[in-house]
């Protein structure tokens, strides 16, 4: 598995989960009573989202993911292990001497 663009391919994966190690991070979508859809995915807790359709709900319910990682990664939070993509790892800087 090559991660070309981490944090494209965090949300990626957490959107999808049609890989079989992504099923923790598959996001769930619900048509509610009023015909409205609701999403969200358990293994980040708190990321949640409501639409009036199907791909407002999955269009919205990226957007809460991504702001949800930028807040947590910001605040120090531990986010969740996606398909082997560890977003709490500290950066490895390499010396300018070496570029």
């Amino acid at each position: 598995m090559t991660i070309k663009f981490i944090l494209s391919d965090y949300v990626d994966r957490a959107m999808s989960g049609d890989k079989p190690l992504c099923v923790y991070a598959q996001a769930i979508y619900d048509k509610l009573e009023d015909g409205t859809f609701t999403g969200r995915i358990p293994v980040c807790k708190g990321v949640i989202a409501f639409a009036l359709t199907l791909r407002e709900c999955e269009d919205e319910l990226r957007s809460t993911l991504e702001d949800w990682i930028l807040l947590g990664l910001k605040l120090g939070h531990s986010l969740p292990v996606i398909d082997n993509i560890d977003l709490n790892k500290e950066p490895t800087l390499e010396p300018m001497d070496t570029v």
